[in-house]
Formats: structure tokens, C-alpha cells, sequence
């Protein structure tokens, strides 16, 4: 089965018995895929005790108008390091513009930016990120680790946290109560 080479402005999800707890339930939206590998932000896992308040007060932004919510857990590396996933009507200092579906922004100006007027109509702020190396996605997708769906943006963030993994599934017409945790042998 030969696989689409670059996946970028699409939604992993994973399949039941990935194998990798830290990836259960997930829901990455991939901003880059090419033949040096993958990037993607986890959007499903808020992580707990993180808000977006706290951190916005760490670098001095003001709160006023800017919703206190969760942070979300965009993947295993840099865990650290935040980044703005949002809505393509905004750019800022390095934003990355995905396939005319979404962005990517690592700035302080793009904190900044939320809740205010000319900035992202919807967002979201997630520590970390997933990362591949150069052809790992491409197995693990030949592995039936993932399933690829190409939900929008705005229809997936509308939903709650706990029902992304399952409205992206629904999206692509699986019905997820019926995935097999694991795949038969011959």
C-alpha cells in the first residue's frame, strides 16, 4: 500500500494498541511532513495543574480578555517549550502557516496575541511536541499505528478535549468502539 509522501495540514489519530502509552487517545496536528522527517502538535491531552493564566504570568503578558485555559500536551519532546497552535487569520514572528489550514507559532508574540483583537480567532497553547525522523512516521503509518484524518480545524477544536479522538474518527466514518486493539495474524 503505498502511502500520500506528505501528510502535512492532516490529523493523526492514534489506533488502539499503538504500543506507546505516552500516545494513547492521541490527536496530533501534523505541521510538517517531508522527507526530513515529521512535526506535529498534540491537541487531545490537556495536561493537568497548566494553565494558560500561569503561563502567560511567567512572561509578564497580561491576562485581561484571554480565557484561562488548559495547556495541552503536544507531544513527548521539549516539553518545555510552548507553542501556539491556531487559526491561519493570524501571523506573527516565525508563524508557520499550514497547508492554508491552521498555523504554528513558537513566539512570545503570539501569547501576546490571544484574546486580543487582530489576533488568532482560535487557538490553542500546547507544551512540547512529536517529532520523527526521516521516514519513522511513514513506517509507523505502514505499521497501522495511525490513521489519517482530514477533519478542519475549527470543527475539531470546537469540540471538547475528551471527544477530539473520537470526532476525528467519526470524521472519516469509523465508528472507534469497533477498532481491535490489536491487528489478526495469518
Amino acid at each position: 500500500m503505498d502511502l500520500p509522501r506528505f501528510l502535512t495540514g492532516q490529523f493523526l489519530l492514534a489506533l488502539p494498541g499503538i504500543g506507546d502509552p505516552r500516545f494513547e487517545h492521541s490527536v496530533i496536528a501534523l505541521c510538517s511532513h517531508d522527507e526530513e522527517g515529521a512535526l506535529g502538535i498534540g491537541i487531545g491531552h490537556p495536561l493537568p495543574d497548566a494553565s494558560l493564566h500561569g503561563m502567560l504570568e511567567q512572561f509578564e503578558i497580561d491576562t485581561k480578555g484571554v480565557p484561562d485555559v488548559p495547556l495541552y500536551s503536544g507531544g513527548p519532546v521539549e516539553p518545555q517549550r510552548g507553542f501556539v497552535l491556531h487559526s491561519d487569520d493570524w501571523g506573527g514572528q516565525g508563524t508557520i502557516h499550514v497547508a492554508g489550514r491552521w498555523a504554528l507559532s513558537a513566539s512570545l508574540d503570539a501569547l501576546r496575541a490571544l484574546g486580543k483583537p487582530g489576533g488568532p480567532s482560535r487557538w490553542l497553547v500546547a507544551l512540547g511536541y512529536a517529532g520523527w525522523g526521516p521516514g519513522q512516521l511513514d513506517e509507523e503509518l505502514h505499521r497501522h499505528g495511525w490513521h489519517i484524518s482530514d477533519i478542519g480545524f475549527d470543527a475539531l477544536l470546537e469540540r471538547p478535549a475528551h471527544a477530539r479522538w473520537e470526532t476525528a474518527f467519526r470524521a472519516t466514518g469509523i465508528d472507534p468502539r469497533l477498532l481491535a486493539p490489536e491487528s489478526g495474524h495469518a
